[in-house]
């Protein structure tokens, strides 16, 4: 009798002891660089020291055809909702009255919160129409996020970005402050972390973690910008063809990938005069993904510390293509404090002033066409297009607890509206149907959990549109939109699996299959609402 008590004692213990491992969901940090090419970080064949994204990647996975939506907040209103930007309210850039995130669509925080998640936000939100108190129904705080430290806006200084703020109110700086803002997202992060551990440590947390880093201005910490004298000194023709034989041997892209030809807006190295400014900006780009990297392996560390890190999934991936943007006009697009001084009073250069050294708040420019060919080798054009160049990202996934995979390339199409998806499955949460009084529309993407086990992923397209920017992708087959010529815009044609980086258009030579994905792109864009019926 007692050893029959003991048995059931036993086995109710057991089966608490199962139930309380079943109810264990995951944490979830969600983290995105800003204007990164495809590949600039190490584990994607680039010269820049990545060492714990390269850690990620070695003990997870990384996509090798992951797509994003070509710029910045199409991007983050895809990836916070699981929906395409038109559905979700940003089918153009937000602010003044052409972009607001939908009541619609619902965040990832609002579900995960719902689904008794606590949910924190650091960095670049830029999906609210407003960015001042007047209109704050769009902020993080009032969309799903329990603690905000971050800009609204999309761009800014390194050094005093505008619309910094926390939660709801704004912060102000001074110069004893010492601020770097890369520096302030990873450290706010980790701070953020160290309370949620004390105060919430049973509760599972959702962290999506919005650098700016590299977009522009090129703004650095000079001890960053030393680690890479002398790193980019060939120039970008021949950093383009070494990086493209890294990648081959990662297995990032196909064996028989052809490096695309230089872009018309990158010169060849050998004619470039001013190589010394030339450096200084690349370094100053690679200091800025380096300084992010840094910031990612506390986050890291913390996690260790707190031994939480195996049962955390960690997405990281980039919002557009390198950048080609030669800030003609800035002084247009952004608070005008930041370009014209500093905040101990210093007089900024704005644009790209050829012998300014960029890297201090003093300074205010991009690193151009050229660098930007180089980030976002082996493929063509930039940030904005719906060629590779523009939408193609790394994307590395790392959850110990959640798949045994390590350092797998998988080659499924995917993109950022499956992100939304797949952490809501890993957090088994429930999709709502309305929220807030708003009937909310269904969820675009697909979970890529089946991928991370090796199952196929039951769907091979993707589309996009922002601008006249747009594509459509179909197995091997993509189209893309061009805008070489003003007078004569035209769909092109790739076989993607003959011809990876886009040199050869076929649109010609096949005709009917271009009709035939120009009417099935033509009819997503009027059901998602790019084209008003």
């Amino acid at each position: 009798m007692i050893h029959k008590i003991q048995f059931n004692i036993c086995g109710l213990l057991f089966l608490a002891f199962i139930n309380l491992f079943a109810q264990k969901k995951p944490n979830i940090i969600l983290i995105m660089a800003d204007d990164m090419g495809y590949s600039d970080i190490g584990c994607y064949g680039g010269e820049i020291q990545t060492p714990n994204l390269d850690a990620l990647a070695k003990n997870g996975v990384r996509f090798s055809q992951f797509y994003n939506n070509a710029r910045c907040c199409p991007t983050r209103a895809s990836i916070l909702t699981g929906l395409y930007p038109h559905q979700a309210g940003v089918g153009g850039m937000v602010g003044n009255g052409h972009g607001d995130l939908s009541e619609k669509a619902v965040t990832i925080a609002e579900v995960l919160k719902s689904n008794d998640y606590a949910t924190y936000m650091t960095g670049k939100w830029h999906v609210a129409d407003s960015s001042t108190k007047d209109d704050m129904h769009n902020w993080p705080n009032q969309r799903g996020f329990d603690n905000f430290f971050g800009t609204i806006r999309g761009a800014g200084s390194y050094f005093e970005p505008h619309t910094l703020t926390y939660n709801n109110k704004t912060v102000k700086l001074s110069v004893e402050d010492d601020f770097y803002y890369t520096d302030a997202i990873s450290d706010s992060t980790v701070t953020c972390l160290n309370r949620h551990f004390k105060e919430k440590k049973d509760k599972p947390f959702f962290f999506y973690v919005a650098y700016t880093a590299p977009h522009w201005p090129l703004h650095a910490l000079q001890k960053d910008i030393d680690k890479y004298k002398g790193v980019f000194n060939k120039g970008w023709d021949v950093l383009r063809e070494e990086r493209l034989v890294r990648m081959k041997n990662l297995g990032v892209v196909a064996k028989h990938t052809q490096l695309s030809k230089r872009n018309p807006n990158a010169k060849p190295w050998d004619i470039i005069e001013n190589k010394a400014w030339e450096l200084q900006r690349m370094m100053t780009y690679a200091a800025q993904i380096d300084n992010m990297d840094q910031g990612i392996g506390r986050i890291l560390e913390k996690l260790k510390t707190e031994n939480a890190l195996d049962n955390t999934l960690i997405l990281f991936l980039s919002d557009n293509g390198g950048c080609d943007e030669l800030l003609k006009g800035v002084k247009k697009w952004v608070n005008a404090k930041e370009v014209t001084e500093t905040l101990d009073g210093k007089t900024v250069s704005t644009g790209n002033i050829p012998g300014v050294m960029s890297g201090p708040a003093s300074t205010y420019m991009s690193y151009g066409g050229s660098w930007a060919n180089l980030s976002n080798t082996p493929y063509r054009k930039y940030k904005k297009s719906g060629h590779q160049g523009g939408v193609a990202t790394p994307f590395i996934v790392h959850w110990p607890n959640g798949f045994k995979l390590k350092d797998k390339i998988k080659t499924e199409v995917a993109s950022i509206i499956d992100v939304m998806p797949t952490i809501l499955e890993a957090a088994k949460g429930t999709y709502p149907k309305t929220y807030n009084g708003n009937k909310i529309k269904p969820m675009e993407g697909v979970s890529l959990l089946p991928v991370f086990n090796n199952k196929s992923l039951d769907r091979d397209e993707w589309f996009v549109e922002h601008g006249t920017n747009k594509a459509y992708r179909k197995g091997v087959w993509k189209i893309a939109f061009s805008r070489d010529d003003k007078h004569a815009k035209k769909w092109e044609l790739y076989n993607l699996q003959e011809d990876p980086t886009e040199r050869f258009n076929l649109a010609s030579q096949y005709p009917e299959k271009l009709q035939e994905m120009t009417k099935i792109w033509v009819k997503w864009a009027k059901r998602v609402g790019v084209i008003k019926k």
